[in-house]
């Protein structure tokens, strides 16, 4: 191995000084700036570059006691929006979703949704896997404290590294988003059965074993369906606990049977997501 001693030390902390700049300005390629609004802040981040499809994420900040919707915003809310359109060389976005919490929607209901901060993965699909693509976002959504306000943002990212300084933030992301699942699965926590009781309701068996903060949530098969929060019921089997929910805010001429609904079923550090033909 040859060894470059510089010359004079003059020398020496100039080159120090354009290797910490390239390196800065590598790690600032793999974010986008923060577009703030009063209560909130959104930026982009990006993953390694490889190969055709790669992974990149949404980044929400929220100023204490705020909070801002999940995919289905529950009782009342407004679900976050997303155009992509103007990106360059790619072929598709999939936003993924982590396991919302729930929270009083001040009306007497219940939201679904994030607070403090949260990542958004992105699965992004590139039309050449060899060329440049940037990827441009036009956003709105709202956050709620006392009041909800309405946010518009856009952000624009370049996806450049082929190590990205956010692979672990998106990672971690990834974590919490649930995880795809069946009916029966020999899990600690797993949806057993689904089935109508009655014309109205639909009656969900949950598995769950060590499970603390268990929740689940429910939607139909479009955005125009609006099911309401399954409740849990008290004095089940010892070993599952038992939901109920009403076959309510169906579209006009919508019908229940064969409708494919996706259960969220959310306990402790676990989530797991469930696809079910309604009989």
């Amino acid at each position: 191995m040859t060894a470059i001693v510089p010359v004079r030390p003059a020398i020496g902390f100039t080159a120090l000084l354009l290797i910490c700049t390239t390196l800065t300005g590598a790690h600032a390629q793999d974010a986008s700036p923060w577009a703030e609004d009063s209560h909130s802040a959104i930026r982009l981040l990006a993953g390694s570059r490889s190969g055709a499809v790669v992974l990149g994420g949404i980044a929400f900040r929220l100023q204490p006691g705020w909070k801002t919707y999940w995919r289905t915003p529950g009782d009342s809310g407004v679900p976050p929006r997303f155009d992509f359109s103007k990106s360059d060389n790619i072929e598709a976005v999939t936003v993924l979703w982590p396991a919302p919490r729930p929270f009083p929607d001040g009306a007497g209901g219940t939201s679904l949704g994030y607070k403090d901060h949260v990542v958004l993965p992105l699965r992004i699909a590139l039309k050449a896997a060899d060329k440049p693509a940037v990827l441009r976002m036009a956003i709105s959504y709202a956050v709620c404290d006392k009041l909800c306000v309405p946010v518009e943002a856009d952000a624009e990212l370049p996806f450049v590294n082929v190590a990205s300084t956010e692979d672990n933030a998106l990672s971690s992301a990834l974590d919490t988003v649930p995880k795809p699942a069946n009916i029966g699965d020999p899990t600690p926590l797993t949806i057993r059965d689904v089935h109508r009781d009655g014309p109205t309701n639909v009656i969900v068996d949950v598995a769950a074993t060590g499970a603390d903060n268990l929740n689940l949530y429910v939607e139909g098969p479009t955005p125009d369906w609006s099911l309401p929060l399954p409740k849990r019921l008290d004095h089940t089997a010892p070993d599952l606990t038992r939901f109920v929910f009403a076959l309510d805010g169906l579209p006009p001429g919508a019908k229940p049977e064969g409708a494919a609904l996706k259960f969220t079923l959310v306990g402790g550090n676990r989530a797991y997501e469930f696809n079910v033909n309604l009989q």
